[in-house]
Formats: C-alpha cells, structure tokens, sequence
C-alpha cells in the first residue's frame, strides 16, 4: 500500500464546486526519503522504509547514522514501513504528488489525550436520574457495575471511568479535495486524529 508521512497543520474550510463549505484538514505531506527498501527474498517481506523531518545529528544514535549514511540522506526524526510499497530506490523522494484530488485516502495518527475521565464523557453513560428521591450526587455516576452473590466479581471490559484518548485511530476513506504539490500540502476533507503539529500516515 502506498503511502507517506506527514504533520497536520490545522484546519480550514474551501468552496466545493456546487458553493458548499467543506472543512478540510491541512496535512504537510513529506518530503519522505526512502532510508530502506525490503524485499521478500532478504527480509521475508516486501516494504519500503520512509524517513520524514529533519534531526540534528548530535540527537542520533551510531547505529541510525549509518543507516542514514547508507541511504545518503540527512537524519530524520520519523521513520515509518508501508507494506507492498514498490517501485522506489534507496534515496528516492516521495512527496504531495503521490495524491491527486479526488483520492480517498486513510490517515492514522495517535488522538488527543485527554487524561482521566468519567463514564459520561467516556463511553457516553446518561448518569443516574435526576436529583429526586434522595439523589444529589449521582447525576454523573456510572451505576452498578455488576450483580452481589454471583458472579462475585466485575467482568473484564466493564466500561467504567479511566484514561481517555492517546490511541492510534485510524479515519478511512477521507476525500483528498486539494493537492499542493509545489508547496507540500494535502487538504483533506473533514478531521484527522490528533493535535497540531503531529505525525500521522496517509495511505493509498
């Protein structure tokens, strides 16, 4: 599957062709290099390694450097596989003109973490009830969690109150609505998981 690194920018909004606003995320899509390709006679599978945003050299490893160096390119501070992505050499660049307009893409990026949280913000729980018949303080509550006797325990994967967000998601067919490819950005129609300034895989 072919693919690239990029950084979501933000968000906007553009003019469709028959006058409706679309919100569209901005994505910096590559430039990526490719740092290593494999294939199925050496490694057991074929795949083609990206390398995406520059690091100082001083911040990498002895071991990453040569693998830079042997690539010849500068060291990078993402490095990511796509499977079956063919066709490239080592230190070939890949960047917007991947994507035309009218693509559907996938994009995979980690979601915003919002740290702990309740049942209702969580899972979507109604609470409780209302303040009636002795009830102040359970309007947020997430109720029984499980019976007395039997089973004499709470079942695994009762959704109850815990850390939120922080999770690889993945958004699937997401319209590619504007490729600027001089500059290196993507529009992609509607959002993307995560905060600006992250990393997320965009995948034919």
């Amino acid at each position: 599957m072919a693919g690239i690194i990029g950084k979501k920018v933000g968000m906007t909004s553009i003019f469709s062709a028959d006058g409706k606003n679309m919100p569209c995320t901005i994505i910096q899509a590559g430039p990526c290099h490719v740092t290593q390709v494999k294939t199925q006679e050496v490694d057991g599978y074929v795949a083609t390694q990206l390398a995406f945003g520059e690091r100082p050299e001083r911040k990498v490893s002895s071991a990453l450097l040569g693998h830079f160096k042997k690539a010849n390119v500068s060291p990078k501070t993402k490095l990511v596989e796509f499977r079956d992505f063919t066709g490239l050499s080592l230190g070939d660049v890949v960047d917007a003109s991947l994507f035309q307009e009218g693509d559907f893409v996938d994009v995979v990026g980690v979601s915003k973490g919002k740290g702990f949280q309740g049942v209702v913000k969580r899972h979507g729980f109604s609470g409780v009830g209302m303040q009636t018949h002795g009830q102040h303080n359970r309007l947020r509550a997430p109720g029984s969690i499980g019976a007395s006797s039997f089973p004499s325990r709470v079942f695994k994967g009762t959704r109850m109150g815990g850390r939120m967000g922080g999770d690889r998601v993945t958004v699937q067919n997401i319209e590619v609505v504007k490729v600027l490819a001089q500059e290196g950005y993507l529009l992609v129609r509607g959002s993307v998981p995560g905060p600006k300034g992250s990393y997320v895989l965009i995948k034919k």
